[in-house]
Parts: C-alpha cells; structure tokens; sequence
C-alpha cells in the first residue's frame, strides 16, 4: 500500500469518526423523564421507570429503576437530588406509604413511611416539608425529609370531612391533591368527595387555621395551578368537566369553564392541567373525550378556548410541560403509551411527535 492509498484511508477513517461524533451528538439526550405507573396484576410494570427524549422530542429507550408498588405520583426534593413517590395502596394497617429514593444510575431507596391515610394519590416537597393527600382516608399527611433523602416518620394529619352531591363518588371526603401556595405559607388540598379547597397554614410541623372554599356543586375538584402573576388559581374538576378560576387573596371563585368539545356526548373525566411558565395558555386533561384541552389565558384570568389536541391514546391521566416548555408530554394509562407533542409557544397549539410504550403510566416528571 502506497503513502497516497495510506492518507486517503486515514481521511476516511476520520471523516467517518467525525460524522458518527456529530450523529451522536445529535441524537444524545437533552430530557431525562420519570414516569410512575399502576403495578396491578394486569399490567407487566415493576413500579418506576426513566426514559430519555433528545431535543426533537424522540423517546429513547424506557429503563426500569425501582421495584415498588403503584407509585402513581413523584416528585423532586432536595434540589432535585432525590425522588420521592407515593404507594397507591390500602395496607394492613389502612394507610399508604411515601417513598424517598436517591438519585443516581438507579434509583436506591433511602426510606419508606406512612402517608398518612389509605390510597395516597399525590405527594409534595417543599424545604424540607412532605405533604400527601390521601384519597381513600379522605386527608392529608405531613413528614419531613432531610438533606440525605431520610423521610421522618408521620408529624401531623389534616382529616377532612363532609360530602357532595354526586352519589358515590362524594360519599365521603377523597383528598386528590395538596399544593404549596407560591410566596405564601399556606397548602391548598383539592378533596373532589367534600367538594372544597382546604386551605392550611403550616407552623411547628402541623396544619393549622383549616378554611374551606366550596366548589360548584358536582364539581368534584382534583389538581390546580397557580398563574405566575400570583393572582389566579385554576383549579380542575373531575366530575362536571370544567375549570374554575378563582381570584385574588380571598380565592374568589370568578368563572366556571367547560373543557370538553361541544359536540361531544360521551362519558369524560378530567384529570390533570398545567399553565406555561409565561402565563399565556393553560391545558388540562380529557379521559374519555381523551383529549389535552387548550386556552389561551386573557389578562383577567379568564380562559379562551382554543381547541383540544387529541392524546393518540385512552384515559390521559397525567401529563407535563418540559422545564424550557417546548414540549408536552402526556401519559396514557388505558393504551399503554407516552405521547409527545412539540409546543408552539406563540399559539399554545401542539403538534404530534412520538410515542411510544409504557404499561400503566400514570405520572411523567421531567429532571431538571
């Protein structure tokens, strides 16, 4: 082999290393996402998943991290440096549990406590305080969390009380989710059975000073949102299909808004909103019409409808902006598969970009 054949076959070899470098750095992921799921006897999950999507929106491969039961809600804590999730079960003693796990290759389990009540459906973190809401015991519960991922044990329980209209689902009080107010030291528990907002101060590790906010009736609340101006709250309500808006320190309650296609005439039940970091538009959930529902927000809080974005899937139970908020993705936990759509931040409309499978995913947490 002469020098020219040796140089070419050298250009070659670095071109082609060049381009696979430039391929791969293509392709790498810019997302990591968490995703909880249902581990029931008719599913193939093990409990909590990861997957990746680079920065066109593509899934990558979904990897298992830890073995537990029904972690059908997670959250950050510690700055993002452990994961904590709740236990959607009913256990011998008739509570849940709550779940810390650090962050790493895998997830490792650090502690596992009670949540406080039976069926814990949603759990919170904010510096250093725990909260969870409970559906099936109807309250909320309070731990602490220190700097190595420890749960303490059970500080205080908030148990609700009273019903609504809607025969069998508002029996009894169902505590569905519980929020940290934004620059206030108050949490916000959404309980779709009682049909309220229950409204606490947190000192000295306990709820204090209760108030209760009523509903529409049938309303049945579960999630909410906060505008990042402070002053409005979008509360989502499972049970009439709708969005109430409140306003304002006192949480006055200033429109109540339809989420479904009027066209529609099947059996439908919200489920989760989120609102875009600037402000401007506010999606929620379908399961049944199986649709994200799109808003634009107006400068005094009210909705405008858009339009709604089919989920490529059944019963849409949880979803989530990315962190830079050009992405959505949502989990389907009927069909089994995550979707994910790319945001047009000018419009709020959402275009379709992958899917892929997941069984029994019921919650998707972007790392920041």
């Amino acid at each position: 082999m002469n020098k020219s054949t040796i140089l070419l076959a050298l250009i070659s070899i670095f071109a082609l290393s060049c381009n696979q470098s430039k391929e791969k750095k293509m392709t790498q992921a810019a997302y990591s996402i968490y995703v909880g799921t249902y581990t029931y006897t008719d599913t193939d999950s093990k409990g909590i998943y990861k997957i990746t999507m680079n920065k066109s929106g593509k899934f990558g491969e979904l990897s298992l991290q830890a073995e537990t039961k029904n972690p059908s809600f997670l959250c950050f804590a510690n700055k993002g440096e452990n994961l904590l999730a709740i236990n959607e079960i009913n256990s011998l003693d008739g509570v849940g549990s709550v779940e810390s796990y650090k962050i790493g290759d895998q997830l490792e389990l650090i502690s596992r406590k009670s949540s406080g009540g039976a069926h814990p459906c949603f759990v919170t973190e904010k510096d250093g305080i725990v909260l969870t809401a409970n559906y099936t015991g109807g309250n909320t519960g309070l731990l602490r969390v220190d700097e190595k991922g420890n749960l303490s044990e059970l500080l205080d329980v908030n148990q609700h009380e009273g019903s609504g209209s809607v025969e069998g689902r508002q029996d009894a009080p169902h505590a569905h989710s519980i929020w940290f107010q934004p620059n206030k030291n108050r949490a916000i528990a959404v309980d779709l059975g009682s049909n309220e907002l229950w409204i606490s101060t947190i000192s000295d590790d306990k709820f204090n000073n209760a108030e209760r906010i009523a509903m529409p009736e049938g309303a049945g609340p579960r999630h909410l949102t906060f505008h990042p101006s402070g002053k409005f709250i979008y509360v989502i309500n499972e049970l009439s299909n709708t969005i109430t808006i409140l306003k304002g320190e006192s949480l006055q309650i200033i429109d109540n808004v339809n989420t479904l296609s009027k066209a529609f005439e099947g059996s439908s039940f919200t489920a989760d909103i989120h609102i875009s970091s600037d402000g401007k538009f506010l999606y929620g959930s379908n399961r049944g019409h199986n649709s994200i529902v799109i808003y634009a927000v107006l400068e005094d809080g009210g909705l405008e409808l858009i339009g709604h974005e089919s989920t490529r899937g059944d019963h849409p139970r949880n979803f989530s902006l990315s962190p830079d908020g050009k992405f959505l993705i949502v989990a389907n936990q009927n069909t089994n598969n995550l979707v994910c759509f790319k945001r047009n931040k000018k419009t709020g409309l959402l275009t379709f970009v992958d899917e892929t499978k997941a069984a029994k995913p019921v919650c998707v947490l972007f790392q920041k």
